[in-house]
């Protein structure tokens, strides 16, 4: 997993304050996946959602985790795969800092004390990425 600091750089720029990835959990062994908004903040991936969602039983039971981002470029599409763990946050101080960053959760949920509104950090292990135009993926730790 020798992969040179530019192409890591390169694979982390695709990330954005928020977007749409595809998030993976596992129950009872089964493989669990589904559009979540992902949110960069504080060089720190977050998922919002509700205190009963699916997502957070599954990390409970299961922290391990991928997700992956989908782009495209000049020359096709290309992807950044993170394998990680999913954390549900119960310090509230992590819960308002974001709150009051990310406008959107605004719309769902009355403010970072609101029981219904729970939040995970995503802490990534491994990455691979798949740049536009190549065949092969290159993989690097964190």
């Amino acid at each position: 997993m020798d992969v040179p600091n530019d192409v890591k750089k390169e694979a982390w720029s695709h990330f954005k304050d928020h977007q749409y990835v595809m998030l993976a959990t596992a129950e009872g062994g089964h493989p669990r996946v589904r559009p979540v908004t992902l949110i960069n903040y504080d060089h720190k991936f977050w998922v919002a959602t509700g205190t009963n969602s699916a997502k957070v039983r599954e990390m409970q039971g299961n922290p391990n985790i991928e997700f992956c981002l989908q782009f495209q470029g000049e020359a096709g599409g290309g992807y950044v795969r993170v394998a990680g763990l999913g954390d549900v946050v119960t310090d509230q101080g992590p819960k308002e800092k974001l709150f009051a960053h990310t406008d959107f959760l605004a719309d769902h949920w009355e403010g970072a004390d609101d029981p219904g509104y729970a939040l995970i950090q995503i802490i990534p292990v491994e990455v691979e990425y798949m740049r536009p135009g190549d065949m092969d993926a290159q993989r690097f730790g964190v």
